[in-house]
């Protein structure tokens, strides 16, 4: 138990207080896009009553990852960008101290915005992409226009660029069924920091079939604990805390940041049972991780924390790159 306990377990850093805090923003969506759970069920139905996260409750979440440096991460069940105070809210959770991630479809943005965002010092924004071209991303990204997308991403990068920001910009694809995810990662890398490419995720509710990548990350025979319990946790737009990303549905309740801290959830009985079963290698026995098809494509090794690292490491290059070219030019015009 121990040996198991040293290798996963509560990561250092999240002994205290969870990594990261998922939210979600947003249950309305401009897009159709086939591979999302909302898509494919009546979730978003549920969320009639609050569609947007309500300020306070924002604040609440914020102020306390602030205190620890933690991640706010902006996703959910919609596009977050949709949200009437989206870019004063990231505004606000940097200015108490968070890291903040956005993931968004990056129809939404203007100029304004962007410079915002940037000026801030939003710390990762992520374009949901899926593919290289036109025709596929009409089917892929159903509702969204393919040339919208392609300025606010190119703007974004040269803006960031200008301004010299900390904001790492990165494009992400599902390797699912009808696309060719190599020929997506060589159209986006030059554009952007970092390109993920992305399993094709279920939340018990996709049709498994459709993954072009069902590799697992973590063998089912072995019952390898699941990451997502030890370093964070997803809130819903009424401050539910869920015990992980997979219960899109919200039907764990592990408590309300209205009621109780982050951090007392954090340490609460509901994560230790999760986490105690997982070590034990008894996550099976668990309704929700007995069901869970994702589980396997959960990893330690590649994360969002690997992600971050090398997309600074190329934030920097791309940054002195178009400086050169800038002197380069100007040199040839004088």
């Amino acid at each position: 138990m121990k040996n198991i306990e040293e290798k996963y377990g509560v990561r250092a850093t999240a002994l205290e207080f969870p990594l990261m805090s998922v939210i979600g923003l947003s249950y309305i969506c401009n897009a159709l896009c086939p591979s999302c759970p909302y898509t494919n069920s009546d979730i978003r139905s549920d969320y009639i009553d609050t569609p947007f996260i309500k300020e306070e409750t924002f604040k609440i979440i914020a102020d306390q990852c602030g205190e620890y440096g933690a991640w706010v991460r902006i996703s959910g069940g919609g596009e977050p960008m949709l949200h009437p105070n989206a870019v004063e809210l990231m505004e606000y959770a940097k200015k108490v101290g968070a890291k903040v991630g956005i993931i968004t479809n990056g129809s939404r943005f203007t100029e304004e915005s962007s410079v915002r965002l940037l000026e801030a010092g939003t710390d990762m924004i992520e374009f949901s992409v899926d593919a290289a071209d036109t025709e596929t991303y009409s089917v892929v990204r159903k509702g969204l226009n393919w040339d919208t997308l392609i300025e606010n991403v190119k703007r974004m990068v040269r803006l960031r660029n200008e301004l010299k920001s900390s904001t790492k910009i990165i494009a992400s694809g599902v390797n699912q069924v009808g696309v060719d995810i190599d020929k997506i990662a060589k159209f986006w890398e030059p554009i952007v920091d970092n390109f993920q490419k992305r399993k094709y995720l279920t939340w018990g509710i996709n049709d498994a079939s459709k993954s072009a990548d069902p590799e697992p990350y973590l063998p089912p025979e072995q019952m390898v604990p699941c990451p997502f319990i030890f370093e964070r946790l997803n809130i819903d737009s009424r401050g539910k805390v869920m015990v992980c990303g997979f219960d899109v549905a919200a039907f764990t309740d592990m408590g309300n940041v209205h009621e109780k801290s982050i951090k007392d959830i954090w340490h609460g009985d509901g994560f230790k049972f999760y986490r105690q079963k997982h070590l034990n290698k008894k996550g099976s026995e668990i309704e929700l991780c007995k069901n869970c098809p994702d589980w396997k494509y959960r990893s330690w090794k590649h994360n969002y924390w690997k992600l971050v690292k090398n997309s600074e490491r190329n934030r920097l290059k791309n940054i002195d790159r178009d400086a050169s070219e800038k002197r380069d030019n100007e040199a040839e015009e004088a």
